[in-house]
């Protein structure tokens, strides 16, 4: 099940270095090596470590120090990510916002004592929604003469806050104090164990696009970038599977809906896909079947993922796995080193082996709370496990088997929307009685979100001002794949909408 290492030990703190201070000093060790590569310009090691100086001088230059409040809006770049460490090595509070945000999501997020904000594109409405934050802006503004960097965070100080979607109705955070990432599995390397060695062996090259706001992509640009291999930034939006063929890319994070898009890719033409060592798939559901085409045509290079953001990766399913144990294809891996796992009914005992029940997780690296929600983190921390709110069993093989979720949730794209929200913004338009969402697979999006109609009158709801409507509160991720108006909702025994039974009439196409 992996090996216990629980979060309440602190006796390795005494050892470790503080967070960000294993990465500046493997930077230090190793400066000729490329660290970022981008549009044919590649930034070496001592470069970027360098460059980090420089941006510390130039926020403590503006007044920042332990505990500030810095925002992080950049493209994805090595000067984005130098911004990001230069923070921590000030022991600030970090928040990188993540593209597309509603100008509503993105006014919340920097109402949450925001001191200042970096950016490579001082937008007016990013200035606006700033307020009295002071905008810095990569170049003059920022990057100060050099000093050496010297990470300097309290342990028990936010040292960053991944924000959720949004579609809870305002973006949520997840706290991560300094001991967490101080004792975090990707970036301390003088902890690192063997596996983990193993596995960031693999990341030579390893694909980074998208956003840097994902806690899942700053776990693993750590193993990257701790083993002295380079982070390959591609120019503009990447076309799969051709850009890890021109770009020789060992590494990759996909998401399910990308895996289907590849393997339908490659089933009409070949694409040299030989460099790549762990393309790690995750984000919602693979069908095994999907899996073993995967491994046929691409190899085992291929790997499932299973994490959350508050708990970094949890466990890893490998064809080698499935080659030993054929029944782990239908799970999501063993726990990685480290994770301590158990599944428990809903008292929170404990339930044998083969019986379904909630997982639960410690792990030295899980967030400390949620920002400013002690009632949500008291319902999620428990005598230093964390609830995952996902249902599943472990098998003999110790083989993490998935079966459900605890909460109402549809992972579109690998981000999490939540029914409720997406229930309230429908039932709030004039021509709308009554409605309800359900998630299914999708071939596309890894899942879909699809919403049942009552309508309030003879009228149907117009669709598009549906869609509109959504996507203005939610943001494009949560807007519904298909809308079905029907005469009513079918229940369940216990009286409540039968979500199961909804999903069986997605087929039937909505009234126009």
């Amino acid at each position: 099940m992996g090996a216990a290492n629980p979060a309440g030990d602190h006796h390795h703190e005494d050892r470790a270095q503080p967070f960000p201070q294993a990465l500046l000093d493997a930077l230090g060790a190793d400066p000729l090596t490329p660290a970022f590569e981008q549009d044919g310009r590649v930034l070496v090691r001592g470069e970027l470590l360098e460059l980090v100086g420089r941006c510390t001088a130039g926020l403590r230059a503006a007044g920042l120090g332990n505990r500030s409040g810095v925002a992080i809006a950049t493209a994805v770049s090595a000067e984005g990510f130098a911004a990001q460490l230069a923070a921590h090595v000030l022991g600030c509070r970090v928040v990188v916002l993540r593209p597309g945000l509603t100008p509503q999501q993105l006014a919340h997020i920097l109402d949450q004592d925001i001191d200042a904000v970096v950016t490579d594109d001082p937008t007016t409405r990013l200035r606006t929604a700033a307020g009295g934050a002071t905008v810095l802006t990569i170049g003059p503004d920022l990057l100060r003469d050099q000093e050496t960097p010297v990470a300097r965070g309290e342990l028990d100080d936010p040292a960053i806050i991944t924000f959720t979607s949004g579609s809870t109705g305002t973006p949520k955070g997840t706290v991560f104090d300094y001991r967490a990432l101080t004792r975090h599995w990707s970036w301390q390397l003088p902890e690192w164990t063997d596996e983990t060695a193993r596995l960031a062996a693999n990341y030579r090259r390893f694909l980074l696009f998208g956003t840097l706001s994902s806690a899942v992509v700053q776990e693993h640009l750590a193993l990257c970038l701790n083993s002295g291999g380079t982070a390959v930034i591609p120019t503009g939006t990447p076309e799969f599977p051709d850009v890890l063929a021109e770009l020789s890319i060992t590494a990759c994070l996909l998401t399910v809906a990308r895996l289907h898009q590849i393997l339908d890719d490659l089933s009409e033409r070949d694409v040299d896909l030989s460099a790549a060592r762990m393309l790690l798939v995750a984000g919602s559901p693979l069908e095994p079947h999907r899996l073993a085409q995967a491994h046929a045509r691409i190899g085992s290079a291929v790997h499932l993922g299973y994490g959350q953001t508050e708990l970094g990766m949890i466990s890893l399913l490998s064809a080698d796995d499935i080659a030993a144990h054929p029944a782990a294809a239908h799970s999501v891996g063993r726990p990685r080193d480290g994770v301590e796992l158990e599944i428990r009914d809903d008292t929170g005992a404990p339930v044998p082996i083969g019986a379904d029940g909630e997982v639960w997780v410690r792990v030295p690296n899980a967030l400390s709370g949620y920002w400013r929600a002690p009632e949500e983190t008291a319902a999620v921390l428990h005598d230093g496990r964390v609830r995952t709110r996902d249902l599943g069993h472990l098998d003999h093989d110790g083989f993490l088997h998935l079966t459900g979720r605890t909460r109402d949730v549809i992972m579109v794209n690998a981000v999490l929307h939540y029914a409720g929200p997406i229930e309230r913004v429908l039932a709030s338009h004039p021509d709308v009685d009554q409605a309800y969402v359900a998630g299914a697979p999708d071939a596309r999006t890894g899942e879909a979100v699809h919403a049942y109609l009552v309508a309030a009158g003879a009228r149907n709801p117009d669709h598009e001002s549906l869609r509109a409507l959504v996507a203005a509160e939610l943001g494009a991720g949560a807007v519904p794949a298909t809308i079905t108006v029907l005469p009513e909702v079918p229940l369940t025994p216990a009286g409540k909408p039968d979500k199961n039974a909804l999903l069986a009439l997605r087929t039937i196409p909505a009234p126009r």
